[in-house]
């Protein structure tokens, strides 16, 4: 590996995603999805070097797994093959073309996912992604803090995307306290609309982006779907970049291709680590690249990142 690496770390599952056969009959077409592993096919269909941290189940549906992520250029030398079953999703749509998910998550490989710090060669790591529904309680919880943790102790970047799934959490309360924890350790926080709204409720988002900047967060982003988005660091301020019009297929895996699309062109432009400095010209153009990108997978279904040549 050379420096300039980008990892993700955290779910990687089969989402059974609602269809019509050819005869008419209503059927779940898996797959390959979860939110960091989107993160990651995303960041190499980009052009940058990925790779995805994390646990596959040796079974078939961790091959299709294995097999897309390499596909679109992602390396798997930080991802063990277990033999617990992998994680499942299934999928409804909603009349608003959002997902509502049922998770069979027990006893799965991620679940049994461990760290072990031997195994990163920081020197060569610029990022670090972690989020979603490995967050949300122990054992992978704590294993992901403390892979978080050491990537901050090595001056490398740490992304962090909550991706809440309200289903998922049996304690509300212990989830934002783990949020907040891991916010402790994030140089950039990129949340959706309704991940603001689960942890927040009504509290004013300028308030809690400044509070995330005061405790050390370079970048804080906040994509609201059709309402584009708007990001906070100390140089700019707010920035607002309005969306495209498109014709959206689904929004499924969205905001894990902006998360994806703005670490990548911050690398590019070689501001991952002077995030605070940015002025409000070029965090507007890195987060309209953001924005292009997530409204390309939004016009066609499933989780589909765009190809770097897909991008304007």
């Amino acid at each position: 590996m050379t420096r300039g690496w980008l990892l993700s770390c955290g779910d990687a599952l089969i989402d059974f995603m609602p269809t019509e056969s050819k005869d008419g009959t209503r059927v779940m077409e898996p797959i390959v999805g979860g939110s960091c592993l989107n993160i990651a096919v995303a960041m190499a269909r980009l052009g940058a070097p990925t790779g995805f941290v994390g646990a596959l189940s040796t079974d078939m549906f961790g091959d299709m797994i294995a097999q897309h992520a390499e596909a679109s250029g992602v390396d798997l030398r930080f991802c063990d093959r277990l033999p617990n079953q992998n994680t499942l999703a299934f999928i409804q749509l909603n009349p608003d073309n959002s997902a509502s998910y049922a998770f069979y998550d027990e006893g799965s490989a991620a679940r049994a996912w461990r760290f072990q710090p031997e195994r990163f060669p920081w020197a060569e790591i610029a990022a670090l992604h972690v989020g979603s529904t490995t967050l949300i309680d122990d054992p992978s919880s704590s294993e992901t803090l403390a892979l978080a943790r050491a990537a901050k102790a090595a001056g490398v970047l740490v992304s962090l995307d909550p991706n809440c799934r309200p289903i998922l959490v049996k304690d509300r309360n212990d989830f934002r306290a783990r949020i907040a924890t891991f916010a402790r350790e994030a140089t950039v926080i990129r949340m959706s609309d309704e991940d603001f709204e689960f942890l927040y409720g009504t509290a004013n988002t300028d308030t809690i982006a400044e509070g995330f900047l005061a405790q050390g967060v370079e970048l804080v982003v906040l994509t609201r779907g059709r309402h584009g988005a708007t990001a906070w660091n100390k140089a700019a301020g707010g920035v607002h970049i309005p969306a495209p019009e498109i014709r959206i297929a689904d929004t499924i895996g969205a905001g894990d291709t902006f998360l994806a699309a703005l670490l990548v062109t911050l690398q590019d432009r070689g501001w991952l680590r002077s995030l605070d400095a940015l002025l409000p010209s070029i965090l507007g153009d890195c987060l309209r690249f953001a924005v292009q990108a997530a409204a390309i997978t939004c016009s066609r279904p499933g989780a589909n990142p765009p190809w770097r040549d897909e991008v304007a």
